[in-house]
């Protein structure tokens, strides 16, 4: 695995959300930062083009923006950290395996069982981005992790041919239904957010990005 790029501020925000949620008074405890090397490593493997250290940093900053809404921020931090570090665009397990490496690591790392518990389980939600009522920090991660559907234009232009790229090795009719699908779904939701700051800032430009690029599928 390539060593990571120096990001001294994103390892900060590592250890700072781990060690908020450890028992200060273990004097056993791990130390954070190789586990957010590790994680920094994976982000920038080679396959990647959208799901990136910039889609990492990304969603922790709307994490922070809708930290509010969050029963606890911090797991939600964690669980934004895991939720992409295993990642192939040829595979179907990336969720699960990301969740395993966080139940793993978290354990080792000192996190409690229950802390580690609902760190996987968010990660695993991100399968399907379906946080049930009531479910404040599944609403957090998830809406966190779609607002790049609310892009600015020049920037949603920017994630879309990120993604194509990620999945290069799709044929273009292929990859055109496939993604079509995709929207179509996400468009017949009844709503893609859930956090009322994000319903309000996010929700119409994201259908309006959503649209357009369905609408160019489908000329083509």
């Amino acid at each position: 695995m390539p060593a990571p790029e120096p990001h001294p501020a994103l390892r900060d925000r590592f250890a700072a959300a781990l060690n908020a949620l450890r028992d200060p008074g273990d004097d056993t405890r791990p130390d954070p930062y190789p586990y957010a090397d590790d994680l920094l490593a994976r982000w920038a493997e080679p396959q990647r083009r959208y799901h990136t250290t910039a889609h990492l940093l990304a969603v922790l900053d709307h994490i922070d923006t809708l930290a509010e809404y969050a029963e606890d921020p911090d797991l939600v931090r964690l669980a934004a950290w895991f939720h992409d570090a295993v990642y192939r665009p040829d595979r179907s397990e990336n969720e699960e395996r990301s969740a395993r490496l966080a139940e793993r690591a978290l354990a080792e790392a000192g996190l409690s069982d229950d802390r580690t518990r609902e760190v996987a389980r968010l990660v695993r939600l991100t399968t399907t981005h379906a946080a049930a009522p009531g479910d404040r920090n599944g609403a957090v991660l998830c809406d966190a992790d779609l607002a790049v559907l609310a892009s600015a234009p020049a920037a949603y232009e920017t994630y879309r041919t990120a993604v194509r790229e990620e999945y290069g090795f799709v044929p273009d009719a292929g990859f055109r239904a496939g993604r079509a699908a995709v929207l179509e779904q996400l468009l017949a939701l009844p709503g893609l957010f859930r956090t009322p700051h994000a319903v309000r800032e996010w929700e119409a430009r994201a259908r309006a990005n959503l649209t357009a690029e369905l609408v160019g599928l489908r000329a083509e």
